[in-house]
């Protein structure tokens, strides 16, 4: 049976709460991920190094988007009847987003990796903050100005 595919949009409030609560945590691999907007930064100040495409043509933005970009993806797929609520959300990288596609951990052999700690990895969400805090023009990047107030609105106060 062929599977229905659907486009979803998150809000980015909606994703950073999720990457928050996972620790900015890819939960398929594991792997460290970096916040949206801090890659984006990172582009910007050496776009030579480290290209982005805004519609992230791979033959024009650096590998590194593939593996550290955090997304969100339906750990039961929701073509297969899971919900699109935060229950069935996980974070995972723009990578194994795409390679999971519609199957489920254990038809890929994959296993769920426990969530991480925000405090002892925010993803560079914290500097993030404090790099835009010092260098205010690049609010003018209407992405990173989103993620920007997106991040100072949901960013848990650490302990």
């Amino acid at each position: 049976m062929p599977v229905a595919k659907s486009a979803r949009k998150y809000t980015d409030r909606q994703c950073l709460r999720t990457f928050y609560r996972d620790g900015f945590l890819d939960r398929y691999s594991g792997a460290k991920l970096v916040h949206p907007g801090a890659l984006r930064a990172l582009s910007v100040i050496v776009p030579e190094e480290f290209p982005a495409h805004p519609n992230w043509a791979m033959s024009q933005s650096h590998f590194a988007f593939w593996e550290l970009f955090p997304t969100i993806d339906h750990l039961l797929p929701v073509a297969r009847g899971g919900a699109d609520d935060e229950s069935n959300w996980m974070s995972t990288s723009m990578l194994r987003n795409s390679a999971k596609a519609h199957w489920t951990l254990g038809e890929l052999g994959w296993k769920l990796s426990p969530p991480g700690d925000y405090r002892k990895w925010d993803g560079l969400a914290g500097w993030f903050i404090e790099y835009l805090h010092a260098h205010p023009e690049l609010t003018t990047d209407k992405y990173l100005a989103r993620w920007f107030r997106a991040t100072i609105d949901v960013r848990p106060e650490f302990p």
